[in-house]
């Protein structure tokens, strides 16, 4: 499981995939509006489709939520949500075969960074949704700087190492460990002793590892020094929200009910979103515990709005990026100048909050 993208091993293939488009996309049935034009169905309603980052689970409650009690119909919306596959939706995005996709920070910034077509529209997190962990067992870990040369297990992505040399540091260490990419959850690789620390999801495998009676010990990045991160967002791209503005702001108001539905009602919430996935989500308690922590602490920013973004954590993020040798251009050359994140997101969509 990648630490921006809940739930997705596969992450550093599917953004190098994300990057690489000519030739290689998946065209989905049906999931694209032709030359970014919004179509309408049979009953008048217009098609809208949303590309999932993974199998169904709580970062897409509101959506499931929005679904179940009918708020896209009403908006004259048919969503289309399309499962995920062998392609990232960062991907189908750009190329316009999604009209809309789940996708998290650092993908739409790679991806803008290299001429793709891709624009955050939604903050489903406000706070950041990835720890460095321990096991619990570990006194002898008290804080970052105690994890110079211990053993990381990782995803394999360009930008674990300079993240997490940046806390270690700022932490009061060198930065020094070793790596090995992960087979297994990480909470079982901690506990095995294949490894000292890993970077999960808080809102799922740190509750998982809770259930199973192998507790973690966490470190929020922010605490030392690392720009908060937008850990899933929906994103868009520019000629899909140009082409079809009314429908793409009926679309983010129903998908904003839906969150702050389920931020003021997390156990209803989790049950819908149980009931429309049964097959995936069979750990209800697991579900319910998540939805329960993203409602206390994910959904809303600190104003207590949902579904904002700042222009200093897009620019901050980019920063470390750039800073760090992770961003390139469209013909894979390194930025030689820190980018421009304005236009890298927009709240333009948004319903204005009550």
């Amino acid at each position: 499981m990648n630490p921006f993208r809940p739930r997705a091993p596969r992450r550093a293939s599917r953004l190098t995939a994300a990057l690489a488009t000519a030739g290689t996309l998946l065209v989905v049935a049906g999931c694209s509006s032709a030359a970014g034009s919004a179509d309408a169905d049979a009953k008048g309603l217009t098609t809208v489709t949303l590309a999932l980052d993974w199998t169904p689970n709580t970062n897409h409650t509101g959506i499931y939520v929005a679904q179940r009690l009918g708020w896209f119909k009403k908006a004259g919306i048919n969503l289309k949500i399309v499962p995920y596959g062998s392609t990232a939706p960062e991907t189908l995005i750009a190329n316009h075969k999604a009209d809309f996709g789940i996708s998290y920070q650092e993908g739409v910034t790679s991806a803008r960074a290299a001429g793709q077509d891709i624009t955050s529209v939604y903050a489903v997190t406000q706070k950041t949704d990835v720890t460095i962990a321990v096991s619990a067992k570990r006194d002898d870990i008290a804080s970052p700087k105690d994890l110079d040369g211990k053993t990381y297990a990782g995803f394999g992505a360009p930008y674990e190492k300079p993240l997490l040399q940046s806390v270690i540091k700022n932490a009061g260490g060198k930065g020094d460990f070793k790596s090995i990419t992960l087979n297994t959850s990480a909470y079982a690789a901690l506990y095995a002793g294949k490894a000292d620390f890993a970077m999960p999801m808080p809102t799922w495998e740190g509750l998982e590892a809770k259930l199973t009676g192998k507790p973690l010990k966490n470190f929020q990045l922010s605490d030392y020094g690392f720009p908060a991160i937008y850990s899933t967002l929906i994103a868009s791209s520019d000629q899909y929200l140009k082409g079809n503005s009314a429908t793409a702001k009926k679309f983010l108001a129903a998908v904003q009910r839906g969150y702050v539905y389920a931020a003021d009602h997390p156990a209803k919430a989790a049950d819908l979103l149980i009931a429309a996935n049964k097959s995936v989500l069979t750990n209800t308690r697991l579900v319910k515990q998540s939805e329960q922590m993203l409602a206390d602490s994910y959904y809303r920013a600190a104003d207590g709005s949902v579904g904002t973004q700042s222009a200093e954590r897009w620019q901050a993020f980019a920063d470390f990026e750039y800073t760090s040798g992770l961003l390139s251009d469209a013909n894979g050359k390194k930025l030689t100048a820190k980018p421009d994140t304005s236009t890298y997101f927009t709240d333009a969509y948004l319903p204005e909050q009550s």
